[in-house]
């Protein structure tokens, strides 16, 4: 149910005002109960982007508030909070639908291996075996990961787009009915497109 208020509708007709504002304020209480009375978000809908502050998530995908899930973080990467916050949508909100949203002249494809892995253990004082990754889960570590492999640095990002596609799809706690889906958004041109029709190399890779 969409989230409206009296100024989005027509004004009642006489002798039906007690209705229009009934169906307002059940409208209200639905909204604001949703979870508690199991609504699902309208489009039953989990969107995975990137968080750069260029991607409209919202208009290229033709959402309104309550239409979907949307969970941003650097360089649209399936991590395991994505597929925490995936999994209990899908389970136990019904939804039933993902969106992968990545782009092109990503931060993510901006700067080699060496450099960010230097920057963060600068930032620290040295090594990062010490630092907790989840402050709720303090002894969780990268183990025998590197901490270039833990960032997720992209060196293509059709391939990218694609890569975190399969993973959500194929992932144990995504059921086989969820349709997955994978966009790569044009900073250039403002427009979605699939992956792989790219229209620059220069833009999708890594300098």
């Amino acid at each position: 149910m969409a989230h409206h208020t009296h100024e989005d509708r027509d004004p009642p007709e006489a002798g039906h005002v007690h209705e229009w504002v009934d169906e307002s304020v059940d409208a209200r209480d639905d909204w604001a109960r949703r979870r508690r009375k199991d609504i699902p978000n309208d489009k039953r809908l989990f969107v995975l982007a990137c968080m750069d502050e260029r991607i409209p998530v919202e208009e290229v995908l033709g959402l309104e508030l309550g239409d979907a899930h949307v969970f941003r973080n650097a360089g649209g990467k399936v991590t395991d909070d994505v597929v925490r916050s995936a999994a209990l949508t899908l389970q136990f909100f019904d939804t039933e639908e993902i969106i992968v949203v990545n782009h092109t002249d990503c931060g993510m494809m901006s700067a080699a291996d060496e450099d960010v892995v230097g920057g963060l253990e600068a930032t620290v004082g040295g090594e990062m075996d010490d630092v907790d990754l989840d402050p709720a889960l303090p002894d969780l570590n990268i183990g025998d990961a590197s901490i270039a492999e833990w960032v997720r640095m992209t060196d293509d990002i059709d391939e990218a787009c694609t890569a975190q596609v399969a993973y959500l799809a194929d992932h144990p706690l995504i059921p086989d009915d969820v349709t997955v889906t994978g966009y790569v958004y044009e900073v250039e041109s403002g427009h979605l497109r699939r992956p792989g029709e790219r229209i620059g190399e220069e833009i999708s890779e890594r300098v």
